[in-house]
């Protein structure tokens, strides 16, 4: 617990890899995998690699500021959602940032145009020694949102 990482239930990080500066995420130990905001997908072969393109609006409820990402597929996997929908699901790794802590994850690809947040953090992207409090908010700070709010402004 000495140098356990504590987040509340929902936080600000980033996925540098796919140009994602700053996201507001849940932390959800309830779900296994977490899960990534794709309003499309479309996958590609690039030198007999398997990719996957998709767009993405990191911002909440603004559908102009969109992210167009490019990656490797993992892997293709059929993912129960909590209402007990299955859905096959692009998977893909990338790492990201969680404060001053930067690790590699497993993302599914899904349209959250729906949910209240863009992206899921389940339980498998998680440290042993992460913490979830869950009285409590943006325990790694706000300073991402600020991010956001210049984005916002730019349109």
């Amino acid at each position: 617990m000495k140098n356990s990482l504590i987040l509340g239930w929902r936080e600000w990080v980033s996925l540098p890899d796919l140009g994602i500066n700053a996201i507001k995420v849940k932390i959800d130990s309830g779900a296994r995998t977490s899960a990534l905001h794709a309003y499309f997908v479309e996958p590609f072969e690039q030198e007999n690699i398997r990719m996957v393109r998709f767009g993405m609006h990191p911002i909440q409820g603004n559908e102009k500021f969109t992210v167009i990402c490019e990656t490797e597929v993992h892997d293709l996997r059929v993912v129960t959602d909590s209402g007990g929908h299955r859905e096959e699901r692009y998977v893909i790794k990338t790492p990201i940032v969680l404060g001053e802590r930067k690790r590699n994850i497993e993302l599914t690809l899904t349209n959250r145009d729906t949910m209240k947040f863009r992206m899921l953090l389940g339980r498998t992207a998680m440290d042993n020694d992460i913490v979830i409090s869950p009285a409590k908010s943006y325990l790694l700070g706000k300073e991402l949102s600020k991010y956001h709010a210049r984005k916002e402004m730019e349109e």
